[in-house]
């Protein structure tokens, strides 16, 4: 038990009784986890603004035997933009969804941590297409969490040329003679295996600094709905 002293943004809200909140912070130390944000919901409440959905904020927190609560919060960025187009908003609501269903409490997640916010920054402040910006989230956030695929040489054989097959089955890159007799592979170009190697291999701050053509992007998309869902063995639509 005791004082913790971290930053976080909110991944989701809950109202409790007439003005208290239930709130989700996904933390660089603490991994993911729930907070009472106590009189939260009252119109001059100190805790309102950095306990909205999607702030990123200074919180101290403390910790009881079996729950956290919230002392004070600081708003460090609320990403305002997202607020003002349903668009984007729902966009930032996948990404959110994604990351409750692969994050726990007790874990480091400084990486997702930041993966979220430069996903977030990019969702508000960029007019880059949104599903081109979710794939990309989607992907290096598999590798992130230990679904990398392989992308250095092909899944069957070893060749590191000629890279022109996803496979599904295999979980990585297939050569254009292995991926024929792959049935459930999908055929990529050129463009898109070097996006697929950019996203693994980036450094955060440059992760969205590519743009491709629209036949590109719908291929990164299919890769990244159909791997994510192979994955968490979920239905992500």
């Amino acid at each position: 038990m005791g004082v913790i002293k971290t930053k976080g943004i909110v991944l989701a809200q809950n109202n409790m009784g007439d003005n208290d909140k239930m709130v989700t912070i996904l933390t660089p130390d603490l991994g993911r986890i729930g907070c009472a944000a106590r009189g939260a919901r009252r119109p001059k409440s100190a805790l309102m603004s950095g306990t909205q959905l999607l702030c990123f904020a200074d919180f101290i927190i403390y910790k009881g035997v079996n729950s956290y609560s919230i002392n004070s919060c600081e708003p460090i960025e609320i990403f305002y933009n997202i607020r003002l187009d349903i668009e984007k908003l729902n966009c930032a609501a996948k990404v959110t969804k994604i990351v409750n269903d692969v994050t726990k409490e007790n874990e480091s997640s400084y990486k997702v941590l930041q993966l979220v916010l430069n996903t977030m920054y990019m969702i508000s402040e960029s007019d880059k297409d949104l599903e081109f910006i979710l794939s990309i989230f989607k992907i290096r956030l598999l590798s992130i969490i230990g679904f990398r695929p392989v992308v250095e040489q092909c899944t069957n054989c070893g060749e590191e040329s000629n890279l022109r097959y996803f496979s599904f089955k295999d979980n990585g890159l297939k050569c254009e003679n292995c991926g024929r007799q792959d049935k459930g592979a999908v055929e990529i170009s050129e463009a898109t295996e070097k996006a697929l190697k950019f996203i693994i291999w980036a450094e955060p701050k440059k992760l969205f600094s590519f743009n491709m053509s629209d036949e590109n992007k719908n291929q990164l998309k299919l890769i990244s709905k159909i791997y994510l869902n192979n994955c968490l063995e979920r239905e992500y639509n």
